[in-house]
């Protein structure tokens, strides 16, 4: 079964605004938490994505942006 290209053409929006609200929260929790204790990163990196309205996010790719923040705080994950 073939997929039809104009259906992920039609899909691109959502997903650049999806990554879009993924970045902000992101960009919000290193500002605010980079250098903290994973714990406390990973809390504020989930209550970000769901102030971004970004609740759909792989619970393994959280787990490793809040990893990064706290571990690397000068590189933003993305």
């Amino acid at each position: 079964m073939d997929a039809d290209p104009s259906e992920y053409d039609k899909a691109i929006p959502g997903l650049a605004a999806h990554r879009g609200r993924i970045e902000r929260a992101l960009g919000r929790t290193q500002a605010t938490h980079a250098g903290r204790s994973f714990a406390t990163v990973r809390e504020a990196l989930v209550e970000a994505l769901g102030d971004e309205g970004a609740q759909r996010v792989v619970p393994q790719v959280i787990d490793e942006f809040a990893r990064r923040i706290s571990e690397e705080p000068d590189h933003l994950p993305l």
